[in-house]
Protein backbone atom coordinates (compact mmCIF):
# COMPACT_ATOMS: atom_id res chain seq x y z
CA UNK A 1 0.00 0.00 0.00
CA UNK A 2 1.04 3.59 -0.68
CA UNK A 3 0.39 6.49 1.68
CA UNK A 4 -2.81 8.22 0.58
CA UNK A 5 -1.13 11.63 0.98
CA UNK A 6 2.54 11.34 -0.04
CA UNK A 7 2.75 7.96 -1.88
CA UNK A 8 5.35 6.55 0.54
CA UNK A 9 5.35 2.79 1.07
CA UNK A 10 6.81 3.07 4.58
CA UNK A 11 3.59 2.38 6.51
CA UNK A 12 3.37 0.66 9.91
CA UNK A 13 0.38 -0.62 11.89
CA UNK A 14 -0.60 1.72 14.73
CA UNK A 15 -4.14 0.70 15.84
CA UNK A 16 -6.07 -2.49 15.04
CA UNK A 17 -9.82 -2.41 15.78
CA UNK A 18 -10.46 -5.81 14.21
CA UNK A 19 -13.06 -6.74 11.60
CA UNK A 20 -16.06 -4.42 11.69
CA UNK A 21 -19.22 -3.94 9.62
CA UNK A 22 -19.63 -0.67 7.73
CA UNK A 23 -21.02 1.30 10.64
CA UNK A 24 -23.41 3.63 8.76
CA UNK A 25 -25.40 0.70 7.38
CA UNK A 26 -28.19 0.38 9.93
CA UNK A 27 -29.99 -2.84 9.10
CA UNK A 28 -33.56 -3.80 8.40
CA UNK A 29 -34.61 -6.88 10.40
CA UNK A 30 -34.28 -8.97 7.20
CA UNK A 31 -30.63 -7.91 6.78
CA UNK A 32 -29.52 -8.91 10.28
CA UNK A 33 -26.55 -11.26 10.12
CA UNK A 34 -25.98 -10.62 6.40
CA UNK A 35 -23.79 -7.52 6.79
CA UNK A 36 -20.22 -7.80 5.45
CA UNK A 37 -17.23 -7.14 7.73
CA UNK A 38 -14.05 -5.28 6.76
CA UNK A 39 -10.68 -4.73 8.48
CA UNK A 40 -10.51 -1.53 10.57
CA UNK A 41 -6.79 -0.84 10.91
CA UNK A 42 -4.93 2.45 11.21
CA UNK A 43 -1.48 2.72 9.64
CA UNK A 44 1.15 5.41 10.25
CA UNK A 45 3.22 6.86 7.40
CA UNK A 46 6.84 7.05 8.48
CA UNK A 47 7.53 9.75 5.87
CA UNK A 48 4.73 12.35 6.24
CA UNK A 49 3.19 11.23 9.57
CA UNK A 50 -0.36 10.83 8.23
CA UNK A 51 -2.45 8.16 9.96
CA UNK A 52 -4.89 6.39 7.65
CA UNK A 53 -6.90 3.22 7.11
CA UNK A 54 -5.33 0.48 5.02
CA UNK A 55 -8.66 -0.80 3.69
CA UNK A 56 -11.10 1.20 1.55
CA UNK A 57 -14.78 0.32 1.49
CA UNK A 58 -15.91 1.61 -1.91
CA UNK A 59 -17.35 5.14 -1.84
CA UNK A 60 -20.40 3.97 -3.80
CA UNK A 61 -21.26 1.62 -0.90
CA UNK A 62 -20.68 4.21 1.83
CA UNK A 63 -21.94 7.43 0.30
CA UNK A 64 -24.34 6.50 -2.52
CA UNK A 65 -27.23 6.73 -0.07
CA UNK A 66 -27.16 7.02 3.70
CA UNK A 67 -29.29 8.18 6.62
CA UNK A 68 -27.05 10.82 8.26
CA UNK A 69 -28.62 14.30 8.37
CA UNK A 70 -26.58 17.29 9.55
CA UNK A 71 -29.72 19.36 10.21
CA UNK A 72 -30.96 17.06 13.00
CA UNK A 73 -28.64 18.52 15.64
CA UNK A 74 -29.01 22.15 16.74
CA UNK A 75 -25.38 22.34 17.95
CA UNK A 76 -24.12 21.50 14.46
CA UNK A 77 -26.44 23.95 12.71
CA UNK A 78 -25.37 26.69 15.15
CA UNK A 79 -21.71 25.88 14.46
CA UNK A 80 -22.32 26.11 10.70
CA UNK A 81 -24.04 29.48 11.19
CA UNK A 82 -20.99 30.82 13.04
CA UNK A 83 -18.65 29.58 10.30
CA UNK A 84 -20.71 31.25 7.55
CA UNK A 85 -20.84 34.52 9.50
CA UNK A 86 -17.08 34.47 10.12
CA UNK A 87 -16.19 33.67 6.50
CA UNK A 88 -18.42 36.48 5.30
CA UNK A 89 -17.23 39.09 7.78
CA UNK A 90 -13.53 38.29 7.39
CA UNK A 91 -13.25 37.83 3.66
CA UNK A 92 -16.31 38.70 1.57
CA UNK A 93 -18.39 41.34 3.39
CA UNK A 94 -18.07 43.77 0.47
CA UNK A 95 -17.71 41.29 -2.41
CA UNK A 96 -20.38 41.65 -5.10
CA UNK A 97 -21.75 38.42 -6.60
CA UNK A 98 -20.19 36.26 -3.87
CA UNK A 99 -20.62 32.51 -4.20
CA UNK A 100 -19.94 29.37 -2.20
CA UNK A 101 -19.53 25.70 -3.12
CA UNK A 102 -20.09 23.09 -0.39
CA UNK A 103 -18.53 19.66 -0.91
CA UNK A 104 -20.49 16.86 0.75
CA UNK A 105 -23.26 19.36 1.45
CA UNK A 106 -25.64 16.81 3.02
CA UNK A 107 -29.12 18.28 3.59
CA UNK A 108 -27.94 21.84 2.83
CA UNK A 109 -27.69 23.01 6.46
CA UNK A 110 -24.36 24.84 5.98
CA UNK A 111 -25.46 26.38 2.67
CA UNK A 112 -28.71 27.72 4.15
CA UNK A 113 -26.60 29.90 6.44
CA UNK A 114 -24.63 31.22 3.45
CA UNK A 115 -27.88 31.82 1.52
CA UNK A 116 -29.10 33.98 4.38
CA UNK A 117 -25.98 36.15 3.90
CA UNK A 118 -26.69 36.69 0.21
CA UNK A 119 -24.44 34.06 -1.39
CA UNK A 120 -25.11 32.20 -4.61
CA UNK A 121 -24.79 28.62 -3.33
CA UNK A 122 -24.18 25.19 -4.81
CA UNK A 123 -23.88 21.90 -2.98
CA UNK A 124 -22.35 18.67 -4.26
CA UNK A 125 -23.73 15.68 -2.36
CA UNK A 126 -23.29 12.01 -3.22
CA UNK A 127 -26.28 10.64 -1.25
CA UNK A 128 -29.50 10.58 -3.29
CA UNK A 129 -31.84 10.94 -0.31
CA UNK A 130 -30.02 13.87 1.31
CA UNK A 131 -29.44 15.68 -2.02
CA UNK A 132 -33.20 15.51 -2.65
CA UNK A 133 -33.94 16.85 0.85
CA UNK A 134 -31.60 19.80 0.13
CA UNK A 135 -33.07 20.55 -3.30
CA UNK A 136 -36.61 20.32 -1.93
CA UNK A 137 -35.59 22.89 0.73
CA UNK A 138 -34.42 25.34 -1.94
CA UNK A 139 -30.69 24.63 -1.71
CA UNK A 140 -29.35 23.91 -5.25
CA UNK A 141 -27.53 20.58 -4.93
CA UNK A 142 -25.80 18.37 -7.49
CA UNK A 143 -26.11 14.65 -6.70
CA UNK A 144 -22.57 13.48 -7.52
CA UNK A 145 -19.17 12.61 -6.08
CA UNK A 146 -17.07 15.79 -6.14
CA UNK A 147 -13.77 15.56 -8.04
CA UNK A 148 -11.77 17.37 -10.74
CA UNK A 149 -14.05 16.02 -13.48
CA UNK A 150 -17.13 17.58 -11.80
CA UNK A 151 -15.31 20.91 -11.50
CA UNK A 152 -14.49 20.87 -15.20
CA UNK A 153 -18.16 20.25 -15.98
CA UNK A 154 -19.23 23.14 -13.72
CA UNK A 155 -16.80 25.46 -15.50
CA UNK A 156 -16.92 28.20 -12.86
CA UNK A 157 -15.05 29.51 -9.83
CA UNK A 158 -16.29 30.29 -6.32
CA UNK A 159 -15.41 32.94 -3.74
CA UNK A 160 -15.56 30.35 -0.98
CA UNK A 161 -15.45 26.56 -0.94
CA UNK A 162 -16.47 24.63 2.17
CA UNK A 163 -15.79 21.02 3.12
CA UNK A 164 -17.14 20.13 6.57
CA UNK A 165 -16.50 16.61 7.79
CA UNK A 166 -15.70 15.21 4.35
CA UNK A 167 -11.99 15.76 3.77
CA UNK A 168 -11.04 12.64 5.68
CA UNK A 169 -13.57 10.55 3.68
CA UNK A 170 -11.99 10.91 0.28
CA UNK A 171 -11.15 7.89 -1.82
CA UNK A 172 -10.27 10.23 -4.73
CA UNK A 173 -8.17 12.43 -2.46
CA UNK A 174 -5.91 14.04 -5.06
CA UNK A 175 -8.61 14.56 -7.68
CA UNK A 176 -10.79 16.29 -5.07
CA UNK A 177 -7.96 18.52 -3.81
CA UNK A 178 -7.00 19.45 -7.36
CA UNK A 179 -10.69 20.15 -8.07
CA UNK A 180 -10.76 22.57 -5.12
CA UNK A 181 -7.69 24.41 -6.41
CA UNK A 182 -9.29 24.63 -9.85
CA UNK A 183 -12.68 25.87 -8.56
CA UNK A 184 -11.30 28.39 -6.05
CA UNK A 185 -11.26 32.01 -7.22
CA UNK A 186 -7.85 33.70 -7.30
CA UNK A 187 -8.54 35.51 -4.01
CA UNK A 188 -10.92 32.81 -2.75
CA UNK A 189 -10.88 30.95 0.57
CA UNK A 190 -11.30 27.22 1.07
CA UNK A 191 -12.73 26.41 4.52
CA UNK A 192 -11.77 22.89 5.55
CA UNK A 193 -13.40 21.49 8.69
CA UNK A 194 -12.07 18.20 10.02
CA UNK A 195 -11.82 16.10 13.16
CA UNK A 196 -8.49 16.98 14.78
CA UNK A 197 -6.48 13.82 15.37
CA UNK A 198 -4.54 15.49 18.17
CA UNK A 199 -7.84 15.89 20.05
CA UNK A 200 -9.08 12.40 19.17
CA UNK A 201 -5.96 11.05 20.89
CA UNK A 202 -6.26 13.42 23.87
CA UNK A 203 -9.97 12.64 24.33
CA UNK A 204 -9.52 8.88 23.81
CA UNK A 205 -12.25 9.26 21.17
CA UNK A 206 -11.21 6.18 19.23
CA UNK A 207 -14.82 5.69 18.08
CA UNK A 208 -14.20 8.47 15.56
CA UNK A 209 -12.17 5.87 13.66
CA UNK A 210 -14.44 4.10 11.17
CA UNK A 211 -14.47 3.04 7.53
CA UNK A 212 -15.83 6.33 6.20
CA UNK A 213 -12.87 8.13 7.78
CA UNK A 214 -9.98 7.02 5.58
CA UNK A 215 -7.56 9.67 6.90
CA UNK A 216 -6.95 11.36 10.28
CA UNK A 217 -5.31 14.77 10.04
CA UNK A 218 -3.26 17.02 12.18
CA UNK A 219 -2.20 20.42 10.86
CA UNK A 220 1.21 19.12 9.81
CA UNK A 221 -0.22 16.26 7.79
CA UNK A 222 -3.07 18.07 6.02
CA UNK A 223 -0.57 20.72 4.92
CA UNK A 224 1.49 18.06 3.16
CA UNK A 225 -1.60 17.32 1.06
CA UNK A 226 -2.57 20.96 0.45
CA UNK A 227 0.96 21.99 -0.52
CA UNK A 228 1.16 19.14 -3.02
CA UNK A 229 -1.76 20.79 -4.87
CA UNK A 230 -0.63 24.42 -4.77
CA UNK A 231 -2.73 25.34 -1.74
CA UNK A 232 -1.69 26.44 1.75
CA UNK A 233 -3.40 27.00 5.08
CA UNK A 234 -3.04 30.53 6.45
CA UNK A 235 -5.19 30.36 9.60
CA UNK A 236 -6.97 27.80 11.78
CA UNK A 237 -8.64 27.37 15.12
CA UNK A 238 -10.03 24.55 17.21
CA UNK A 239 -13.84 24.51 17.45
CA UNK A 240 -15.54 22.38 20.13
CA UNK A 241 -17.89 20.65 17.65
CA UNK A 242 -17.54 16.82 17.53
CA UNK A 243 -15.18 16.89 20.52
CA UNK A 244 -12.63 19.08 18.76
CA UNK A 245 -12.54 20.00 15.07
CA UNK A 246 -10.20 22.24 13.12
CA UNK A 247 -11.72 25.04 11.09
CA UNK A 248 -8.90 25.82 8.66
CA UNK A 249 -8.65 28.65 6.13
CA UNK A 250 -6.80 27.82 2.93
CA UNK A 251 -5.95 29.70 -0.24
CA UNK A 252 -3.63 29.51 -3.26
CA UNK A 253 0.03 29.22 -2.25
CA UNK A 254 1.80 32.55 -1.80
CA UNK A 255 -1.41 34.59 -1.41
CA UNK A 256 -1.51 35.00 2.38
CA UNK A 257 0.94 34.71 5.26
CA UNK A 258 0.22 32.26 8.11
CA UNK A 259 -1.26 33.87 11.22
CA UNK A 260 0.43 33.75 14.61
CA UNK A 261 -2.47 31.61 15.80
CA UNK A 262 -1.74 28.96 13.16
CA UNK A 263 2.00 29.04 13.85
CA UNK A 264 1.32 28.53 17.56
CA UNK A 265 -0.84 25.50 16.85
CA UNK A 266 1.79 24.02 14.54
CA UNK A 267 4.39 24.44 17.29
CA UNK A 268 2.14 22.76 19.86
CA UNK A 269 1.98 19.65 17.63
CA UNK A 270 5.79 19.54 17.58
CA UNK A 271 6.14 20.14 21.34
CA UNK A 272 3.55 17.48 22.21
CA UNK A 273 4.86 14.92 19.66
CA UNK A 274 1.38 14.76 18.10
CA UNK A 275 2.72 13.34 14.84
CA UNK A 276 5.08 10.74 16.35
CA UNK A 277 4.51 7.01 15.80
CA UNK A 278 4.96 6.27 19.52
CA UNK A 279 2.05 8.60 20.35
CA UNK A 280 -0.27 6.35 18.32
CA UNK A 281 1.09 3.14 19.83
CA UNK A 282 0.40 4.61 23.29
CA UNK A 283 -3.11 5.58 22.13
CA UNK A 284 -3.80 1.95 21.16
CA UNK A 285 -2.82 0.81 24.67
CA UNK A 286 -5.11 3.41 26.29
CA UNK A 287 -8.04 2.14 24.17
CA UNK A 288 -7.57 -1.33 25.72
CA UNK A 289 -7.71 0.12 29.24
CA UNK A 290 -10.85 2.07 28.34
CA UNK A 291 -12.51 -1.10 27.02
CA UNK A 292 -11.87 -2.96 30.29
CA UNK A 293 -13.22 -0.04 32.36
CA UNK A 294 -16.41 0.33 30.28
CA UNK A 295 -17.22 -3.38 30.35
CA UNK A 296 -16.66 -3.44 34.12
CA UNK A 297 -19.10 -0.52 34.54
CA UNK A 298 -21.77 -2.19 32.36
CA UNK A 299 -21.33 -5.58 34.11
CA UNK A 300 -21.77 -3.94 37.50
CA UNK A 301 -24.91 -2.06 36.36
CA UNK A 302 -26.50 -5.22 34.92
CA UNK A 303 -25.70 -7.19 38.09
CA UNK A 304 -27.48 -4.45 40.04
CA UNK A 305 -30.56 -5.12 37.87
CA UNK A 306 -30.45 -1.82 35.98
CA UNK A 307 -31.80 -1.33 32.46
CA UNK A 308 -29.40 0.39 30.06
CA UNK A 309 -30.19 1.97 26.69
CA UNK A 310 -27.84 3.64 24.26
CA UNK A 311 -28.46 7.36 23.75
CA UNK A 312 -28.06 8.31 20.11
CA UNK A 313 -27.10 6.01 17.25
CA UNK A 314 -24.22 7.92 15.68
CA UNK A 315 -22.08 6.12 13.15
CA UNK A 316 -19.08 6.29 15.47
CA UNK A 317 -21.06 4.55 18.20
CA UNK A 318 -20.94 1.36 16.16
CA UNK A 319 -17.12 1.36 16.23
CA UNK A 320 -17.24 1.46 20.02
CA UNK A 321 -20.06 -1.09 20.37
CA UNK A 322 -18.44 -3.57 17.99
CA UNK A 323 -14.90 -3.23 19.35
CA UNK A 324 -16.03 -3.43 22.98
CA UNK A 325 -18.51 -6.24 22.16
CA UNK A 326 -21.48 -4.34 23.63
CA UNK A 327 -24.71 -5.84 22.30
CA UNK A 328 -28.15 -6.60 23.68
CA UNK A 329 -26.58 -8.37 26.65
CA UNK A 330 -26.02 -4.81 27.94
CA UNK A 331 -28.13 -2.37 25.88
CA UNK A 332 -31.78 -3.12 25.15
CA UNK A 333 -32.18 -0.29 22.62
CA UNK A 334 -30.49 2.67 20.96
CA UNK A 335 -32.61 5.82 21.17
CA UNK A 336 -32.36 8.11 18.14
CA UNK A 337 -33.88 11.41 16.92
CA UNK A 338 -33.38 10.71 13.20
CA UNK A 339 -36.64 9.24 11.90
CA UNK A 340 -34.95 7.77 8.80
CA UNK A 341 -33.68 5.08 11.21
CA UNK A 342 -37.08 3.97 12.54
CA UNK A 343 -37.36 0.17 12.75
CA UNK A 344 -33.67 -0.46 12.01
CA UNK A 345 -31.03 -2.26 14.08
CA UNK A 346 -27.36 -1.47 14.56
CA UNK A 347 -24.79 -3.23 12.36
CA UNK A 348 -22.76 -5.95 14.03
CA UNK A 349 -24.28 -5.79 17.50
CA UNK A 350 -27.91 -5.84 16.25
CA UNK A 351 -29.36 -3.49 18.88
CA UNK A 352 -32.88 -2.26 17.91
CA UNK A 353 -33.43 1.48 17.42
CA UNK A 354 -36.26 3.49 18.96
CA UNK A 355 -37.27 7.05 18.03
CA UNK A 356 -36.84 9.40 20.99
CA UNK A 357 -40.18 11.21 20.72
CA UNK A 358 -42.08 7.88 20.56
CA UNK A 359 -40.79 6.42 23.85
CA UNK A 360 -43.31 5.09 26.37
CA UNK A 361 -40.83 4.18 29.11
CA UNK A 362 -37.32 5.04 30.34
CA UNK A 363 -34.16 3.10 31.27
CA UNK A 364 -32.20 3.48 34.49
CA UNK A 365 -29.06 4.43 32.54
CA UNK A 366 -28.42 6.05 29.19
CA UNK A 367 -25.04 4.98 27.79
CA UNK A 368 -24.39 8.07 25.65
CA UNK A 369 -22.94 7.24 22.24
CA UNK A 370 -23.58 10.76 20.87
CA UNK A 371 -21.12 12.10 23.48
CA UNK A 372 -19.96 14.92 21.17
CA UNK A 373 -23.24 16.74 21.90
CA UNK A 374 -22.90 16.34 25.67
CA UNK A 375 -23.89 19.90 26.58
CA UNK A 376 -27.00 19.83 24.37
CA UNK A 377 -28.02 16.36 25.59
CA UNK A 378 -27.72 17.27 29.28
CA UNK A 379 -29.58 20.56 28.76
CA UNK A 380 -32.41 18.86 26.84
CA UNK A 381 -32.76 16.03 29.36
CA UNK A 382 -32.46 17.72 32.74
CA UNK A 383 -36.02 16.56 33.51
CA UNK A 384 -34.90 12.92 33.09
CA UNK A 385 -31.84 13.46 35.28
CA UNK A 386 -34.18 14.94 37.92
CA UNK A 387 -36.23 11.71 37.68
CA UNK A 388 -33.09 9.68 38.44
CA UNK A 389 -32.00 8.58 34.93
CA UNK A 390 -28.19 8.37 34.83
CA UNK A 391 -26.35 9.63 31.73
CA UNK A 392 -23.00 7.82 31.34
CA UNK A 393 -20.49 9.17 28.79
CA UNK A 394 -17.94 6.53 27.64
CA UNK A 395 -15.98 9.32 25.92
CA UNK A 396 -15.95 12.51 27.96
CA UNK A 397 -14.05 15.42 26.39
CA UNK A 398 -13.89 18.58 28.50
CA UNK A 399 -15.54 20.87 25.94
CA UNK A 400 -18.16 18.72 24.15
Amino acid sequence: MQCRVCDSTRLDLAIDLGEQPWCNHFLTPAEVGQEPYYPLRVLYCQDCGTVQLDYTVKKEIMFGDHTYLSGVTKSLSDHFARVAQEVDERFFANTPGKSVLDIGSNDGTQLKHFQALGYDVLGVESSKTTAKIANDAGVPTLNDFFNLEVVKKLGRKFSAINAAGVFFHLEELHSVTEGIREALAEDGVFVVQFLYMKRIVENLAFDQIYHEHLLYYNLQTIEVLLNRHGLSMFDAYLAPIHGGSIVGFVTHQGKRQPTERLQGMRQAEIDEKSNDYQTYLDFAQRIETMKAENLAYLDQAKQAGKTIWGFGAPVKGNTLLNYFGIGTQYLDYLVEKNELRRGLVSPGMHIPLLIEKELTSLPDIYYVLAWNFKREILANNQHLIDQGVEFFFPVNPPDA
